[in-house]
C-alpha cells in the first residue's frame, strides 16, 4: 500500500483544499484510472519533446549548413533556455511529488 503525503501548504494551494480534511482515504479505482490516463498523456508529451530535441541535436551536429541572422540565432537560443528552464522546473516538481508517495 502507498500513501500520498503532499502537503497543500508546500505548494501554496491551501485555499483550494480548505475544508477537505486530512484523514487518509482509499484512492477510488475509477479516479486512479483517470489519473493514470492523464499521466500517460504527460508521458506522451515528454516523449514527443524528446523526439524534437533529438532531431535538433542531430541537425546541429550534422554537416548540414544552417543559415541564420544574428537576431534569429539569439531568439532561438533564448527559446532553448526557456524550454530548459521549464524542463528543470517540471523535473524538480516531479521529484518532489515522487518523494511524497510513500510505501506503507
Amino acid at each position: 500500500m502507498y500513501e500520498i503525503i503532499a502537503n497543500p501548504s508546500d505548494y501554496d494551494i491551501e485555499a483550494l483544499v480548505e475544508g477537505m480534511g486530512y484523514k487518509p482515504v482509499v484512492f477510488p479505482e475509477n479516479e486512479r484510472q483517470k489519473w493514470a490516463a492523464e499521466i500517460d498523456i504527460f508521458a506522451e508529451g515528454l516523449y514527443e519533446l524528446a523526439e524534437k530535441a533529438k532531431y535538433l541535436q542531430d541537425l546541429f551536429s550534422s554537416e548540414e549548413k544552417i543559415m541564420a541572422t544574428p537576431a534569429s540565432m539569439k531568439t532561438f537560443k533564448l527559446q532553448l533556455f526557456k524550454i530548459n528552464d521549464a524542463i528543470k522546473a517540471a523535473l524538480d516538481l516531479a521529484h518532489k511529488l515522487e518523494s511524497e508517495i510513500i510505501e506503507k
